[in-house]
């Protein structure tokens, strides 16, 4: 047996391996292959780092990148070659159109008064500053309404004005049956006819994934990026990217009849021995995770071997059942969280949420690493 993981610091410990995301993107890139393959880095790269994200996804040969706000595009300006181009998903804020020209963001336009604002902003400095439109055909979030697009081509017409990009967003492409992504297809097309010529940009990672006509020129991909699971149903090809290890507090002895953690929820049902860990909702560890008498909860590994969560999750710790461990690890060792046994989409399933949420919600007391690991390859 290989020797026990040890913490070596107070808490728990977050890996981000940048050789893996690298790898999921070059993945990526193969199969959008005609497409330019952008990389969104939203969400402080969803919970991983945007800068350090970002560093890795553009010497994995990214040029493109999707942020939420300017200050998400402010970072990655500072932190990447001056050959970088950064679309800002969230629009154009008010007023801050002279920000945007400053540090070269490009605004995902979505509301006529946005574009205003950036045709004013292109005839003061006297040149098209470039920005994507955003057409809504059927999500109901951010993007100009259908019926507003002959006001939108007249607009830009008017002044002689050329977007970087149109764009639109698919609501189910995680579920490739679902019959909306047809529809909002067959729409998007139909815009992509009032501005021919202006490349266009509709997949997201599960778009990209499973369906060649939604490639356009230029792909989106988020969640793949970072490991998780784009499309319902199907086995997750992408490399894990993110590694979370808490160490263990106390391992201690339990009888039949007594009951784990706050509400009394789990009752023990043999004698057991339970070790208790160093992680709780404080750390992004949700509560919804827990074990009761009535459901199962979520696993952490340890030593290799999946061992389930017991009773209910606390602010910071939580229990877990070792009573089947060959032998007891010792106070020190560490659990596996999030790793090569157990992906963020495991706890997604359990606690009824998504890998994006596990992801973006790995905020907690962790001492954070970054590694470059090699690709494995098979004799």
């Amino acid at each position: 047996m290989p020797a026990p993981a040890i913490a070596t610091g107070y808490g728990g410990k977050l890996t981000v391996d940048l050789g893996a995301l690298k790898r999921n993107w070059q993945a990526l890139n193969k199969v959008s292959r005609g497409a330019l393959t952008g990389a969104v880095v939203k969400a402080d790269a969803y919970g991983t780092g945007i800068v350090q994200s970002a560093r890795a996804l553009y010497d994995a040969g990214a040029r493109f990148f999707f942020v939420a706000t300017p200050d998400e595009g402010i970072a990655v300006r500072a932190s990447l070659p001056e050959d970088t181009h950064i679309f800002i998903l969230d629009g154009l804020f008010p007023g801050a159109a002279p920000l945007y020209v400053g540090e070269r963001l490009m605004p995902c336009l979505c509301s006529l008064p946005m574009l205003e604002e950036w045709l004013q902003a292109c005839l003061a400095s006297n040149q098209a500053l470039p920005a994507a439109l955003h057409f809504d055909t059927g999500i109901n979030r951010l993007g100009f309404r259908l019926n507003e697009a002959t006001i939108v081509k007249r607009m830009v017409d008017g002044i002689g004005y050329a977007p970087q990009m149109i764009m639109s967003h698919l609501a189910c492409a995680d579920i490739p049956a679902h019959e909306k992504n047809r529809t909002q297809l067959a729409l998007f097309t139909t815009i992509m006819a009032q501005f021919p010529g202006v490349p266009a940009s509709l997949a997201n990672s599960a778009g990209l994934m499973t369906a060649r006509e939604n490639h356009f020129q230029m792909v989106r991909p988020g969640i793949a990026l970072y490991g998780g699971r784009a499309v319902a149903g199907r086995r997750n090809p992408m490399s894990p990217v993110v590694t979370l290890e808490a160490p263990i507090l106390q391992v201690k002895e339990v009888k039949t009849g007594e009951t784990v953690g706050y509400g009394a929820l789990q009752t023990i049902q043999r004698d057991s021995r339970i070790a208790v860990v160093a992680i709780g909702y404080a750390d992004g560890f949700f509560r919804s995770l827990s074990s009761a008498n009535n459901h199962r909860g979520t696993h952490v590994s340890i030593r290799g071997q999946h061992v389930p969560v017991i009773g209910r999750v606390s602010m910071d710790m939580i229990g877990v059942d070792i009573t089947d461990l060959p032998e007891p690890p010792k106070p020190g060792e560490v659990a596996e969280i999030l790793g090569k046994t157990i992906s963020v989409d495991d706890h997604a399933d359990v606690g009824g949420t998504i890998g994006y949420e596990v992801l973006t919600s790995l905020k907690g007391r962790y001492t954070r690493q970054y590694v470059e690991t090699a690709a494995q390859t098979t004799a």
